[in-house]
């Protein structure tokens, strides 16, 4: 059995990528879905869409690499982290549309809650902050709003799961109701010390640990592929949330490496070892993966809105046709204009944990064009990098010496040049920048003997192009004044 097959389901798509043992890829399939708004700062997914489009690349993926089922070795499952389904257990049918990450509705609940004290034990407990962002206030929302809900869930006829294990039950048509420690960390209902669900958090959120799947390890048989999916009796054996995942496919595998992913949102990721020490500057601690009883942890910061303004830069606005061609739309001015554009759509992550933050453009003028508008959003992301990698230096005592990347945007040069200028240290762009992908093919071959061990894996990571800062550190600094300055317009905009 020649390949790994790794299923890549994101915020935005659906992707499915096969990978050979040298970590090339042979084969990739890639399906957008619909994004739901049913109200100013909701967003919501259809589970059945995600459900389908993800089978469906999934065998086009091996169709296009020209494999049979009989010749994939493992199946490895990442995916977009906190969004939250419930479903009922006999029909498999969900109670709800799943509720995004990105979803700001229960904001309110979650500043009652720090109003209440809760912030301090949540944080000893999780590692993470208050915040609508995880999956916790999300599980209550549902248990409250959907009629019934809550009854039947304290009849155990209801299952919650993360993305990942809504694939799995499916896959496995019913069988297995899992997900594993990376996952579980980002619901704000696990113990990261014990790595078991906390029954203390359950009561405080009310939800019932009848719905919870069973924790596990990143690197493991879970079950089998179910007849009548093309892909039959295939092992499931890899499953890590997509910024642990790409953390594990950049080879972040030492206590401060670093790395960052420009997905729908940017997360950086610094890799801290087999003790979960707690972030003082606004960061989360989170479970990296574990691997055959070892458990690594990891620091991040998120941005709700990276790559994510590209997008809206050519739906929302229609300023581009496609999303490639915001860098050359960038480049056709020399400089942003004095222009700024805070991406907060959904109020603000890392460092900021402003629920009530909203995008705003700053420094428009008659001179101002499409090309201002354009470079702004893209510098945007990079400013946002910055603000966390100076949140994570804090952290660690230590400024980093380079920047690991990956993810869709991590292919515009112009960005990547303007990151590693605000950040005054090189950053690295490897050769294979799908490594969310990579890193669940890893863990799941990992788990089958397709690789013999994490050592074997280190070698196959290669450098494809390093973008050294030329910026004067005097304009740098004075941009990320600037930007300073238009985040602080964009705080508390939206009423409480």
């Amino acid at each position: 059995m020649s390949y790994i097959l790794a299923l890549d389901q994101g915020t935005t798509s659906s992707r499915a990528m096969v990978f050979e043992a040298n970590g090339a890829v042979a084969a990739i399939a890639q399906k957008e879905f619909t994004q739901v708004f049913p109200r100013a700062g909701w967003v919501e997914h259809d589970p059945g869409e995600i459900w389908a489009s993800q089978i469906g690349v999934a065998v086009e993926a091996l169709g296009r690499a020209h494999v049979r089922a009989a010749d994939v070795a493992a199946i490895g499952i990442t995916n977009q982290r906190e969004t939250t389904i419930l479903w009922d257990r006999d029909t498999g049918e969900p109670i709800h549309n799943a509720i995004v990450w990105q979803d700001r509705r229960t904001a309110d609940y979650c500043e009652r809650l720090k109003a209440e004290g809760a912030g301090p034990i949540i944080q000893e407990r999780t590692g993470l902050l208050v915040d609508a962002y995880f999956s916790a206030s999300k599980i209550r929302w549902l248990l409250d709003h959907v009629a019934g809900a809550r009854a039947r869930a304290d009849a155990g006829t209801l299952a919650f799961g993360t993305v990942d294990t809504w694939l799995v039950w499916k896959m496995t048509d019913g069988r297995c109701h899992v997900t594993d420690v990376s996952n579980a960390s980002r619901t704000m209902l696990l113990n990261i010390h014990t790595l078991q669900w906390d029954d203390e958090l359950l009561r405080m959120f009310g939800i019932p640990a009848s719905v919870l799947p069973d924790v596990r390890s990143s690197s493991e048989r879970y079950g089998e592929v179910a007849p009548s999916f093309g892909i039959d009796r295939v092992p499931i054996a890899g499953i890590a949330g997509d910024q642990q995942a790409a953390l594990f496919g950049q080879m972040c595998l030492k206590p401060g490496m670093s790395k960052n992913t420009y997905g729908t949102g940017c997360f950086l990721l610094q890799n801290i070892g087999p003790k979960p020490t707690l972030s003082r500057h606004q960061l989360v601690t989170t479970v990296g993966w574990r691997i055959g009883g070892d458990t690594e942890y990891a620091l991040e910061g998120s941005v709700f809105i990276g790559g994510a303004v590209v997008q809206w830069i050519r739906d929302g606005l229609g300023l581009v046709r496609t999303a490639a061609d915001i860098e050359p739309l960038a480049a056709s001015v020399a400089d942003n204009g004095g222009v700024y554009l805070v991406p907060a759509f959904a109020g603000l992550g890392a460092p900021h944990w402003d629920p009530y933050a909203r995008g705003t453009i700053v420094g428009i003028t008659r001179g101002t064009t499409a090309g201002h508008i354009a470079r702004a959003a893209l510098e945007s992301i990079a400013f946002q990098v910055a603000d966390l990698l100076d949140a994570m230096a804090g952290d660690a005592g230590m400024a980093a010496t380079e920047l690991r990347v990956d993810g869709g945007a991590a292919t515009n040069n112009t960005l990547m040049q303007f990151q590693a200028d605000l950040l005054g240290v090189p950053v690295v762009r490897p050769a294979v920048t799908e490594t969310t992908a990579l890193g669940a093919a890893y863990l799941a071959g990992l788990a089958v003997g397709y690789w013999p061990s994490v050592e074997a894996l280190t070698g196959q990571w290669r450098e494809e192009r390093r973008f050294e800062p030329n910026m004067p550190r005097s304009t740098a600094t004075s941009l990320r004044e600037r930007w300073s300055a238009a985040v602080g317009r964009s705080k508390e905009w939206q009423l409480r």
